[in-house]
């Protein structure tokens, strides 16, 4: 009988194995932590093995601020696989409680991580001298951790800042993306240039510095003309953009002029010579503020000037008196008389009515145009209803690239301008991910979809068409992303083989297409 296998009653072997079994989560704040995941997953790998742990999942956030979820594309997977039911583990390990997120709100950290409790996961810090065990100790230790961690983050937004300002008050470059004609010179620790730097290009020593240097000779001469066109010839900020577009005057981004591009430009002091810092701040990841001019800080004559001061004043006073700052409901009272005047309101009648702020303005303060009609009880005869689906739209649609990138072990998604998903595959493609809505025909008609896809990168394009009800997804289609220029895309099943693009029926046979092409 020595020898005999004896199973006592209630063991389940499959339970006993899933117990077993864990996902680790690691994440680094920034790029320039070069091995902290290495360093992290080392730790809890011995943990791991201590505990006879058997690692089966990794979630990773590379280059990822913990003080929110947003943009955490790893946790956002793992807390999504254990509500869903999906996770095949009943532990997560976790190099400590600032990884699992610096959050300002200690109660969001503990929500997090009550909702892995709640579903049967258990999570572990592996570094901390106290085990996650719901103990009186444990549970007092754990909530100083998350509260020092918070707090760590705060004084250190403060040193930063401070920091900052001093650089800038220095004459020093500091943060923020270049404006048109001008260009980054990095500069040593005895005051020697060491060249220019390109786009994308980060200094990498703490004792170096940025200074701003003027661009070429026919970027200034674009700066003086974009001045006179503004204040003497008194063109509007889309006229003058439109204008440079058929010229094929180009930019720092190498896109077409906007209206917005002519505006940063005419309100940039260092065209006249000038560094201003701290004109608006962002503390936390919190919503981006405007700060009172007793806080800015102002470098004068540190820039070698494109334009005449006398210009850049006169430009300054024009801006000044177009902008009237008015209430919400005056806004909206203004938008009653102008729908009672035409009888109906689009972007264009708004744009063009006298007295009355810009469609943009309304959707900055309202969400969008179709709230702000609904505030003024009027129905566009317009289909309203995709814009009120946008955001639902992007969340799908980063799941599925959350998904696609740990198969194809890529690095995050991020967010297009478009409300589209952008997922790098190597240094020279991207996927990019957008949903193609369908376009209401007669029943007799062949079905056909349109997609907004302006300034797609080199790469794959992935497209999720939807139904005719427009709320759920019927097939996808992978395509070269195409060349042409363009607002839209359209789409049906028989401009599919001249677009060299293939149908899928579900999003793993995409993550399969992907794969193939990718090998090809």
């Amino acid at each position: 009988m020595a020898n005999s296998l004896v199973v006592r009653k209630g063991t389940d072997l499959a339970k006993r194995i899933r117990a077993l079994r864990a996902a680790q989560y690691v994440r680094m704040s920034t790029d320039f932590q070069r091995y902290s995941i290495q360093n992290q997953a080392a730790t809890i790998a011995a943990y791991a093995l201590q505990k006879q742990f058997t690692i089966v999942r990794t979630y990773v956030d590379e280059g990822r601020s913990g003080l929110r979820i947003k943009g955490r594309a790893g946790l956002i997977e793992l807390i999504d696989d254990v509500q869903s039911g999906r996770a095949d583990f009943d532990h997560i390990l976790v190099y400590d409680v600032s990884r699992w997120g610096r959050f300002q709100d200690v109660d969001e950290s503990a929500y997090y991580e009550f909702i892995c409790k709640k579903n049967g996961v258990k999570v572990a810090y592996c570094a901390e001298q106290f085990d996650n065990d719901g103990s009186l100790l444990s549970s007092i230790a754990k909530n100083v951790k998350r509260v020092m961690a918070a707090e760590w983050s705060r004084e250190l937004s403060v040193k930063v800042h401070t920091g900052q300002c001093r650089i800038a008050g220095l004459g020093y470059r500091v943060g923020a993306p270049l404006t048109f004609g001008l260009r980054r010179e990095l500069i040593g620790e005895d005051l020697n240039s060491k060249g220019q730097l390109a786009r994308g290009q980060q200094k990498y020593l703490k004792t170096d510095r940025v200074r701003l240097r003027l661009g070429s000779d026919e970027e200034a001469e674009t700066v003086r003309r974009i001045f006179h066109l503004f204040v003497v010839e008194q063109q509007p900020n889309s006229k003058i953009a439109r204008l440079l577009n058929r010229q094929k005057v180009t930019n720092q981004h190498g896109r077409p002029w906007t209206a917005d591009m002519i505006h940063r430009i005419l309100g940039n002091e260092n065209y006249v010579g000038n560094l201003v810092h701290n004109r608006t701040s962002r503390r936390l990841g919190q919503k981006q503020v405007r700060n009172p001019g007793h806080l800015w800080v102002r470098r004068e004559g540190i820039i070698e000037p494109i334009v005449d001061p006398k210009i850049f004043a006169r430009a300054q006073k024009i801006m000044g008196d177009r902008y009237i700052s008015i209430s919400d409901e005056q806004m909206l009272v203004r938008l009653r008389i102008t729908l009672a005047k035409k009888g109906e309101l689009t972007s264009s009648i708004i744009n063009n009515a006298p007295g009355l702020p810009s469609a943009s303005s309304y959707i900055k303060h309202f969400g969008s145009l179709k709230k702000a009609f609904d505030l003024i009880g009027y129905t566009s005869p317009r289909d309203c209803d995709w814009i009120d689906t946008r955001e639902y739209w992007s969340k799908v649609l980063t799941e599925h690239a959350t998904r696609m990138a740990r198969v194809l072990g890529t690095g995050s998604p991020q967010r297009d301008r478009e409300n589209g998903i952008r997922l790098p595959l190597n240094r020279r493609r991207t996927l990019t991910l957008l949903v193609a809505r369908q376009l209401k025909r007669k029943p007799h008609h062949s079905e056909q979809w349109r997609v907004c896809r302006r300034h797609l990168p080199p790469g794959l394009l992935a497209i999720a068409r939807l139904d005719r009800t427009n709320k759920t997804i019927k097939d996808y289609v992978l395509m070269p992303s195409p060349k042409v220029r363009g607002s839209y895309l359209w789409l049906s099943d028989a401009s599919l083989a001249r677009r060299n693009a293939v149908r899928l029926e579900s999003s793993d046979g995409l993550g399969c297409a992907v794969q193939s092409r990718l090998r090809s």
